[in-house]
């Protein structure tokens, strides 16, 4: 694992993530709908303790009930959707200038496929949505020892 930014690529420390945790978070496909997101949109931190990691995810803007978690196949994805309307105080008027961003944007982690939705747990305060999820123990594979008769 290089600790230096690969060239011609936008996300600094891109190989750093190369954990399964967070397979499917990057999206390099430049056509997509998530390359138009914003690049601070969507900023996430994961912290790894003992018994879960702590996600971090910053969606400034957005209202709690703008945003869902869905866990799917072992990928928790984390989605929100902001109208062009929300916020409008006044409907009279014209915009000269709007730079907060107003979409979706969605952003999915492997979390394993033993983890279910009652393990994890989320808030939302100040613009941050804060997840914890629970590590699950990889249980190991107990070979059985099967006896081949020999014939004869």
């Amino acid at each position: 694992m290089a600790m230096f930014p690969a060239l011609m690529n936008d996300t600094m420390f891109s190989d750093l993530f190369d954990d399964p945790f967070f397979e499917g978070w990057r999206n390099t496909d430049n056509g997509s709908a998530a390359a138009a997101m914003p690049t601070n949109m969507m900023s996430t931190d994961v912290r790894e303790k003992d018994n879960c990691y702590d996600v971090d995810i910053d969606m400034p803007g957005f209202d709690k009930n703008d945003i869902a978690l869905e866990l799917n196949n072992g990928y928790l994805t984390v989605s929100a959707h902001k109208d062009e309307d929300s916020g409008d105080k006044d409907k009279n008027g014209k915009w000269l200038r709007r730079e907060r961003y107003m979409g979706s944007c969605s952003r999915s982690f492997y979390v394993g496929d033993d983890v279910k939705e009652s393990d994890i747990h989320a808030s939302y305060k100040n613009g941050t949505l804060c997840i914890e999820v629970p590590k699950m123990q990889a249980q190991p594979q107990v070979e059985a020892k099967h006896q081949i008769a020999i014939e004869g």
